[in-house]
């Protein structure tokens, strides 16, 4: 018998991966209105060309004055009404104006009170509080100075940011292509939903689940997705399909077949085309794992990357947020550091921890706070990940009691790059 590989760790090979992904890194841009620019990564800095507010405004409804000019419950009189999207008239000594919240404060003004601490009559406005120059006003350029750069390259754009760069005028921004993302599936086993009814589904043969929890898991953090569908158990057959998948895109990703001595035909079609290694991480589930490239057809057209992960449905959507993740963020120049994660008490037992493996457990967090561990933690039960919104990172050997404090990974921060 062989001897077995040594166990990899997952910083290890995070690191493997993300090195072998910044060397291909993507560089082709395009540009998007900035309504249609959601998720994207900006390869340009958004400078703003003007101030943010333009000018002096008010932040409430009331009157705006010379602070000066204030003498407590002494009646002044209102010389003008402003609202938002008008410029008043040069304010005249001794005077208030009627002003409303984001309109700009004539000359002359330096402050606003609001209406509630205000008297109107015939008129005049008493103001029945002290008043200091500068108070509920929103000074120009307080948010953006003309010239700052508001949206560095890099950022993955979230609704505010768009909103932000609407802020400064941005109409239309520069961001990187999407990432393209080949999918393979292999194995004479696999039939797909809809092509065999449950009640004819032959002996040995299973519904191919992971090619749908892939292709949502890309689709939901944004790339491209090429789908190849099942690929027949035949090495000329696989090597075909992982050329032509190479041609179009950064990443294939295949499932099943990547087991230490496991035989099958994505292994010899892969280092056939350009080159792979094996490996066996120290996670629990989702332990081997398979990462090379695959050289494009003609001089000088590159690689693209191949991970071939576990088949287990589990393991496959485990290690996609474990490897997946931080290639894909380092192919759009994001930060890779695995997240951060949040300290979270359990609110379950395991005494019988995995002694070599750091293992990633379905969770979810309980009404009181607490996580609640999934009770089947098998690779193979699928329905622990839809009940589950996280995952518990616990160490090899780490012995948990109820109460204990744990590190809890919530899928939205699995799902983003930061």
């Amino acid at each position: 018998m062989a001897e077995r590989p040594p166990l990899l760790s997952l910083d290890e090979a995070q690191a493997r991966l993300v090195q072998g992904a910044l060397l291909q890194a993507l560089r082709e841009t395009e540009e998007l209105a900035t309504f249609d620019a959601l998720g994207r990564v900006l390869a340009q800095d958004v400078i703003s060309p003007l101030d943010v507010p333009p000018a002096d405004n008010s932040s409430m409804d009331g009157f705006t004055l010379r602070a000066a000019d204030v003498v407590p419950g002494q009646p002044m009189p209102v010389s003008q009404r402003i609202p938002a999207g008008h410029v008043g008239q040069p304010l005249q000594s001794g005077t208030a104006a009627r002003i409303f919240t984001g309109a700009q404060l004539p000359a002359g003004a330096d402050a606003v009170v609001m209406q509630e601490d205000c008297t109107v009559e015939d008129g005049m406005v008493r103001i029945n509080v002290e008043v200091s120059a500068g108070q509920w006003v929103r000074p120009r350029g307080e948010d953006v100075r003309t010239g700052a750069v508001v949206l560095p390259k890099g950022t993955r754009l979230t609704p505010q940011a768009l909103g932000l760069a609407a802020t400064v005028g941005a109409a239309r921004l520069t961001v990187l292509r999407r990432p393209r993302v080949a999918l393979l599936s292999t194995g004479d086993e696999l039939v797909m939903p809809g092509e065999v009814a449950p009640q004819d589904l032959p002996a040995g043969a299973i519904y191919n689940s992971n090619r749908f929890t892939l292709r949502g898991l890309l689709q939901a953090v944004g790339c491209e997705v090429a789908d190849f569908g099942i690929v027949p158990d035949k090495l000329d057959a696989t090597r075909e399909t992982v050329r032509r998948a190479a041609a179009g895109n950064d990443l294939i990703i295949t499932t099943g077949g990547v087991s230490v001595g496991e035989e099958d035909h994505v292994k010899p079609a892969v280092a056939s085309l350009g080159r792979l290694d094996m490996w066996s991480i120290g996670t629990k589930p989702g332990k081997p794992l398979a990462f090379g490239a695959v050289k494009r057809e003609g001089e000088g057209a590159g690689e693209a990357l191949f991970i071939g992960l576990p088949g287990n449905p589990v393991s496959t959507y485990i290690t996609f947020f474990l490897a997946v993740r931080s290639v894909l963020c380092a192919l759009q120049g994001l930060p890779t550091a695995f997240p951060r994660g949040l300290t979270l008490p359990a609110g379950f037992d395991l005494p019988k921890p995995d002694r070599h493996r750091r293992e990633f457990m379905r969770v979810r967090v309980g009404a009181d706070g607490a996580l609640e561990l999934f009770p089947n933690q098998s690779s193979g039960v699928l329905t622990s990940a839809v009940w589950a919104d996280g995952l518990v990172d616990n160490p090899p050997g780490n012995a948990i009691r109820r109460g204990d404090l744990v590190r809890y990974l919530p899928l939205s921060e699995l799902l983003s790059c930061s």
